[in-house]
């Protein structure tokens, strides 16, 4: 980061919103975020590494408190894809349910850490100048995400309909199956097939992002002086505390999506 003298509000901004990218090859259109990546495979290691350590060690008589969290959660879903999904595919849809929780609530938990010593450490510690520590900030992740939950949702739409139930359903519904009106049902579907993977994406990115640059705009107040050091700490802190239920609301909220979009894949209109 710039020296005191030379920092000012739109270098600090920029630094912490810029990646560290690198080319796939010399010339090549697109990058890659590289701290998006090895931060999001990090994340995914830890945190399913975790729950798989536990379910190692699980025990049929009394549980450990981190057993009794884990089979807590992991009941918690499970309890709310039956509510959910009403396919016959339970058996992965649970467990893809939990991974999606898991791996995003670490990703937006991230953005709870002081954005300005992650940054200090990154790059005293490691060299790196520009690091987003936020993988879900990055509407990269969010749409590849998204676009996966997407993938599944067609490939469970033929696998379960077949391709000509399928191809039935997007000339025929919602209007009638009336010849004239193909070409209205298509677009409708078109336009509700388009709309998912991007407002699924969106809105798990924008509401991490606005946090992240609230915590930049905190950060600068606290750079003003002694009574912007104070007010920044104490409502840096208060926001600090409700970002916990936003990170938490929107892994939730991203999960039980996917949950719904999966459930519309093994019904017929």
């Amino acid at each position: 980061m710039a020296s005191d003298t030379e920092l000012t509000p739109t270098s600090y901004i920029e630094h912490h919103l810029t990646y560290l990218t690198t080319q796939v090859r010399e010339g090549a259109f697109w990058v890659l975020h590289v701290d998006t990546l090895v931060t999001s495979i990090v994340l995914g290691v830890i945190s399913l590494g975790f729950i798989w350590l536990v379910v190692r060690k699980a025990t049929s008589g009394v549980p450990s408190k981190t057993q009794a969290f884990v089979e807590l959660a992991v009941e918690f879903i499970d309890n709310e894809v039956k509510n959910t999904f009403h396919g016959n595919r339970h058996v992965f849809v649970a467990p893809a349910a939990l991974t999606i929780f898991v791996w995003v609530l670490m990703m937006n938990a991230m953005d709870i850490l002081p954005i300005d010593i992650m940054a200090w450490i990154m790059e005293h510690a490691f060299g790196l100048h520009n690091w987003k520590i936020v993988p879900t900030t990055d509407v990269n992740t969010t749409f590849a995400l998204a676009l996966s939950i997407w993938l599944l949702m067609l490939f469970f739409n033929v696998k379960v309909k077949g391709l000509g139930g399928w191809m039935h359903e997007l000339f025929c519904t919602p209007f009638g199956k009336n010849p004239l009106l193909w070409p209205l049902n298509l677009l409708f579907n078109f336009i509700e097939y388009v709309s998912k993977p991007l407002s699924h994406s969106l809105r798990l990115f924008g509401n991490i992002y606005a946090g992240e640059i609230i915590f930049l705009l905190l950060g600068m107040w606290a750079a003003t002086g002694i009574s912007g050091t104070i007010f920044g700490a104490v409502l840096g802190a208060g926001w600090a505390i409700f970002h916990i239920l936003i990170v938490t609301l929107q892994a939730f909220i991203f999960m039980m999506l996917t949950v719904v979009y999966l459930s519309m894949a093994h019904e017929s209109h």
